[in-house]
């Protein structure tokens, strides 16, 4: 029986590692995934490197090691991530080669306090890119409204980009506006756009996880008609898959167009969506439920460990992403009917994905400062 994964892969959607620890570079697991498995890439956040820094004995001795040189835990959680997205890109790197430097992009994330600063985001960005010193790594700039000039700033300087904490279609499209302007930029200038890569990674699932509590709500809501109480019941688990559908609809559109047709002569490539957060967070759903719903070509999923998991055991690849277009569009018509605003969830979903970034990053300077006075004191 051929290995699922692998057929996302002959169907043109790549499949990227949501997680990095030391031990899956280390030892033989990240070769074993890249191989037996056709894994092309990886992602990171700070809530991956809290949960790899903090909760294992892995980076300990880095820790100790970055002390002695007086710095402080900002300084050396930076030092412990770049080293990590150095070795997993190296790891990818012949994936990389093999693919024309379309695939085998490892990511590392800007501070998440820079989220609302575009000044601080492009110079983090631009220290990031430095740093890692990998033609295949992607630095990480939320798409808020004060991320998008830092996003087109440094494609513009050719730095590769993955837009992360994408909601909403309007969002996306602003985002695409972005790269399509700043590689114009740089062919205007004769400058090399071939290199270049993006990615803009547009979150899934959350997306029903607070859709269906306004939906629930409706449900219970005993001010409501009947009608309106069974349309929200109905509804429940619609709106992040019609969401991302319409997305990939306005993708399609985008690089099909005769803008883009003109970029693409002069060696630009496709700005993929990714699709992040594709992992069930109901049980109601089944374990695969926004994965097969979503695949499509020319695009990416990032998937955590569980979800890859469970994909190569039982999945069933086949390209769904224009199924029932219609049906899309319809759910955010019934939404709205029922007062559930998509534009509302997309800014509340931004808002918390930036303020659990931002905790996550806090916590993990907290565990390396601990852990930094632990080894003084032994």
């Amino acid at each position: 029986m051929s290995n699922p994964l692998k057929r996302l892969a002959e169907l043109g959607q790549s499949v990227w590692y949501d997680y990095i620890r030391r031990d899956l570079y280390t030892g033989p697991a990240l070769k074993r995934l890249i191989e037996e498995d056709g894994l092309s890439g990886m992602t990171s956040n700070p809530t991956i490197f809290q949960k790899a820094i903090a909760e294992s004995a892995l980076y300990d001795e880095d820790v100790r090691g970055q002390a002695r040189a007086t710095r402080d835990p900002a300084q050396i959680f930076e030092a412990l991530a770049v080293a990590d997205v150095q070795a997993a890109a190296d790891a990818f790197r012949s994936v990389h080669q093999a693919m024309g430097g379309d695939d085998g992009f490892v990511s590392i994330e800007v501070a998440p306090r820079l989220a609302r600063d575009t000044e601080g985001s492009i110079a983090e960005a631009r220290r990031l890119w430095k740093a890692c010193n990998r033609p295949n790594v992607m630095v990480k700039i939320p798409g808020t409204r004060e991320g998008l000039p830092a996003i087109r700033q440094c494609l513009a300087e050719g730095i590769n980009i993955n837009i992360t904490l994408l909601f909403s279609v309007d969002r996306y499209r602003e985002v695409m506006e972005a790269y399509l302007a700043a590689m114009e930029e740089r062919a205007g200038k004769n400058q090399p756009v071939d290199r270049i890569r993006s990615v803009a990674s547009f979150f899934v699932s959350r997306v029903d996880t607070n859709a269906d509590k306004k939906l629930d709500a409706i449900a219970k809501d005993a001010g409501r008609s009947s009608s309106d109480r069974d349309a929200a019941k109905r509804l429940r688990g619609k709106l992040a898959i019609a969401n991302a559908r319409i997305a990939y609809e306005v993708f399609e559109k985008v690089f099909g167009s005769p803008r883009f047709t003109a970029l693409k002569a002069k060696g630009v490539k496709v700005q993929r969506p990714l699709w992040a957060s594709t992992s069930t967070k109901d049980p109601a759903y089944p374990d695969l439920y926004y994965v097969e719903a979503l695949v499509a070509p020319e695009s990416v999923d990032t998937m955590p460990p569980e979800t890859f998991e469970a994909y190569r055991d039982h999945g069933d690849p086949k390209v769904r992403i224009r199924e029932d277009l219609d049906a899309a569009h319809a759910v955010m018509r019934d939404l709205a009917a029922l007062g559930v605003d998509a534009d509302r969830i997309a800014v509340e979903l931004e808002e918390e994905g930036v303020r659990k970034f931002s905790d996550s990053y806090d916590q993990l300077l907290k565990a390396v400062a601990e852990k930094e006075k632990a080894m003084r004191v032994a």
